[in-house]
């Protein structure tokens, strides 16, 4: 375990931007194919089922994917201990998982909404399963960065080269809903093949399963309330307005979503360092991780959610075709959550957790759950998708600012020299150079391409100009990379 811990949070950044970037290439080829293929009523219906199978999903997990990825870091130098926690919190989500499979089953024979597309909804379903199986948490916990993003590249292949040569009409998004779990059922099935090199599978003994319920309920807790509000929208929408305006504004959701694996991509691997070092007392380090990953937050949040917000338009047309149009508002509305989503991710994920404050972040996470359900049930009757938006938006930004009203007395240890006022300068400059391409007459394609160079390389190069601490900060660490690299080769 020597290894894991000498191992640098930049190393680790570097194959979890690797990652990301899977996550934002394979949808961005396949989402434009499979959306103009299988129509806004396909597509709909994905979501839709998915958005439903997420909810059973989470009662099967409970809290365990972000507890287990604490308490295996705490325990990964002593492998018996690594091996018993293991075992005792997958015996626990094997029960759960049974469980949620009985009330999953019930629900798809017994709603008729659900039995019109029970095939659909029986083959998404094995994901409940195999996440359980999967146990990612105790690779994440242990910085298994380098298997987790060869694997997951792996089977997002698979599952990539499958959907050019298995989705031809509007009638296969059956087919399309086995493809978009194909990747996380693979990813997790090796991983459980491989569990034997992490721990020891043959029984432990000595099992003491009461200390894990507390906490993994808390964690429970918390999931409960964040599904509710990332996946009730697609819920609601699919059964008060229909697959097809549940479609346009998956794809407006969609994008978000590969968005914000972006923004909150230095946070995820953090997660296991920050609470490492706070276990051990390293407060100082603790907090200047902290810092590093907030500024990183707002760099990046906010730049992309400007951005996204003016090229929306020929966005949803490149990704999703003409017939998604009523995607592009709530696009536009939905696009400063990857701002509040990132700043929420650290506040709440990477500090709040660390320091075993998890019932706050549960109650940020219930609040904005409130909220978000009470807009919902206001808006999407009347505006669709629009106020879906509306009411995710409200929702990130309550969770937000109460975790940041729980840490009042600390933001200044997280936000101390953030350098604020520079990223805006750099960020408003960057828009209204973009500007001017929005408004010209290029295709599509290369409207996007032009401004999505034009606003970035603006923003970089004002921040490098203004000497933002942060950006040349990570400039000289790849310098440094580039350098021992030449030296090898030399």
């Amino acid at each position: 375990m020597k290894k894991n811990e000498n191992r640098s949070v930049t190393y680790n950044f570097i194959m979890n931007v690797i990652l990301t970037g899977s996550n934002i290439l394979f949808p961005l080829i396949t989402y434009p194919y499979a959306s103009r293929i299988l129509k806004p009523y396909g597509m709909g219906m994905v979501s839709f089922a998915n958005a439903v199978i997420t909810y059973f999903t989470m009662f099967a997990q409970l809290g365990i994917p972000t507890y287990g990825i604490r308490v295996c870091a705490k325990v990964r130098d002593d492998k018996e201990k690594l091996s018993r926690t293991v075992q005792e919190i997958l015996i626990i989500n094997m029960i759960t998982c049974f469980l949620s499979y009985a009330a999953f089953f019930a629900a798809v024979f017994f709603n008729a909404k659900l039995r019109q597309e029970k095939t659909l909804f029986l083959v998404m379903g094995i994901l409940i399963f195999f996440n359980t199986l999967g146990v990612e948490w105790l690779y994440k916990g242990l910085e298994q960065y380098t298997y987790i993003t060869v694997r997951s590249i792996i089977f997002k292949f698979i599952a990539f080269l499958c959907i050019f040569i298995f989705i031809h009409n509007s009638d296969d998004y059956v087919i399309y809903g086995f493809l978009t779990v194909l990747a996380l059922v693979g990813s997790n099935a090796m991983n459980f093949i491989n569990l034997h090199k992490m721990i020891s599978t043959h029984p432990v003994g000595d099992y003491h399963f009461r200390q894990h319920l507390k906490p993994i309920f808390i964690f429970f807790g918390m999931s409960v309330a964040t599904t509710i509000y990332t996946n009730m929208d697609s819920v609601m929408l699919g059964f008060i307005k229909g697959a097809e305006e549940n479609g346009c504004y998956d794809a407006a959701v969609k994008i978000k979503n590969i968005l914000v694996s972006v923004v909150t991509s230095l946070g995820t691997v953090l997660l296991p360092r920050v609470s490492y070092h706070w276990e051990k007392g390293n407060r100082e380090e603790f907090w200047k991780l902290a810092k590093k990953a907030a500024a990183f937050e707002i760099i990046a949040g906010g730049s992309l959610a400007l951005f996204f917000i003016i090229f929306a338009q020929p966005t949803i047309y490149l990704v999703s075709g003409k017939l998604f149009e009523r995607a592009i508002v709530p696009m536009e509305i939905i696009m400063p959550t990857l701002l509040l989503i990132g700043l929420s991710n650290i506040t709440g994920i990477q500090i709040l957790i660390p320091m075993g404050k998890e019932k706050y972040v549960l109650y940020s996470e219930i609040a904005g759950a409130t909220v978000n359900l009470i807009i919902n049930g206001i808006l999407i009757p009347r505006l669709g998708a629009s106020g879906a938006a509306i009411g995710t938006v409200s929702a990130e930004l309550v969770v937000l600012m109460y975790q940041m009203w729980v840490l009042r007395k600390d933001l200044g240890k997280l936000f101390g020299g953030v350098q604020i006022w520079k990223i805006i300068i750099a960020v408003v400059l960057s828009a209204i150079a973009a500007t001017a391409v929005r408004r010209s007459s290029l295709s599509t394609f290369f409207m996007l391409l032009l401004g999505g160079i034009v606003f970035f390389m603006v923003y970089g190069i004002i921040l490098l100009i203004l000497k933002e601490s942060v950006v040349c900060e990570y400039l000289n660490t790849g310098k440094g990379y580039v350098n021992k690299i030449l030296k090898k080769k030399h």
